[in-house]
């Protein structure tokens, strides 16, 4: 762990007197600040490059560049500068003052400086620097968390509300109506599973130390066939399973491996419907086992392929008019963060192919590894 790790926070002096930065820099050290120093306005840029600060004590006077001159060309490496830029300075001018606040500074002391002044005004901006960026992290992950409670809840819920229109509108045989509201079941306990997972994940009770996620790849591929092959079939279309061995298990929750192959069986219905959906599970890279869904719909164009993994994009209106364009961003984090890969390519013959490669468990009792060879 290194200094600036457990540092109240970093702080980049900028003075062109040698004997000013050692003082300043002692004061702070002191204090249990992490201090990087600048002896003008160039060497202030290139600090500022290799890493952005919490704070700023710029000298306004000084040869060269002076600060007006560095806050500038700060502002113009970084459009959306967000540090707190705290001027030092012996001048008393009413208008330079002035300008200095017009320029951007949220403060300034005079020189000579009183050390409590000095450690009093950086403890206030950078108090607020930080808290104001914690705020900013609890925004992001509230709204990562939003995103993904929507868009794990979408597809067992739209599973209910399938099966249950076939039944409202009396839309199926007599001996299938069982099967319809065991989907509306399973599918309702599907998505009250995704929200206690979310709750405890927020509780830190999801797993206990040293438990290791396992999913059986041949499992999940069944699980996929019996949720989804009635609805495939009300768009026209069929699907093929090629399963892996039997000991094929990947290191990622069975929870989660569903929705991705989920997201990846929705998508196949809305897109490709009235054509052969094929579910695989192959070995993959060395070390690795892949799921695979390949579809005989129209495919995408080289042009938009480098589009699909983007987050709020879809590739065409759905007929719902409830897709966020979530799904493959959201998807492609999960299997990156589980040590794997989701790509797209185009299937030979004409189709979609979208694979997810993921590294294969460790050997448990309950967890044994697959054999390793290659390929899609």
């Amino acid at each position: 762990m290194t200094s600036a790790d457990t540092a109240l926070g970093q702080i980049l002096v900028v003075d062109d007197q040698s004997a000013n930065l050692r003082v300043v820099n002692s004061l702070l050290t002191r204090e249990g600040y992490c201090v990087i120093t600048a002896a003008n306005g160039d060497e202030a840029l290139a600090r500022y490059a290799e890493s952005v600060p919490d704070m700023i004590l710029l000298d306004m006077m000084m040869p060269g560049m002076d600060g007006f001159e560095v806050l500038a060309a700060l502002r113009e490496q970084d459009p959306s500068l967000q540090v707190p830029v705290v001027f030092v300075t012996a001048a008393h001018d009413r208008d330079l003052l002035l300008r200095a606040f017009d320029a951007g500074a949220v403060d300034y002391v005079t020189k000579p400086f009183l050390p409590e002044e000095l450690l009093a005004r950086v403890n206030a901006h950078i108090g607020l620097k930080l808290t104001r960026d914690r705020l900013e992290r609890v925004a992001h992950e509230r709204t990562e968390l939003v995103s993904l409670v929507a868009h794990d809840l979408k597809n067992p819920l739209s599973s209910v509300l399938f099966a249950s229109d076939i039944l409202i509108h009396d839309g199926c045989k007599p001996e299938r109506v069982p099967r319809y509201l065991q989907m509306i079941h399973e599918s309702a306990d599907d998505a009250l599973g995704y929200i206690r997972h979310y709750l405890e994940t927020r509780a830190g009770t999801t797993s206990q130390p040293g438990e290791q996620a396992c999913a059986n790849l041949g499992d999940t591929l069944r699980w996929l066939v019996q949720r989804y092959e009635i609805q495939l079939e009300a768009v026209g279309s069929q699907v093929r399973m090629s399963e892996p061995p039997a000991d094929a298990h990947v290191a990622i929750d069975e929870r989660v491996l569903r929705q991705l192959g989920e997201n990846l069986v929705t998508n196949a219905m809305k897109y490709a419907p009235g054509t052969e959906l094929e579910l695989a599970g192959r070995p993959g890279a060395n070390g690795f086992w892949q799921l695979i869904a390949a579809d005989r719909g129209p495919g995408i164009a080289k042009s938009l392929q480098r589009e699909l993994f983007k987050p709020f994009t879809r590739l065409q209106q759905p007929e719902d008019g409830i897709s966020s364009g979530l799904g493959l961003s959201l998807a492609k984090q999960i299997v990156a963060n589980a040590g794997g890969h989701l790509w797209y390519e185009d299937r030979e013959g004409g189709g979609a192919c979208f694979v997810i490669e993921l590294p294969e468990a460790a050997a448990t009792a309950d967890c044994e590894p697959g054999p390793q060879s290659a390929a899609c």
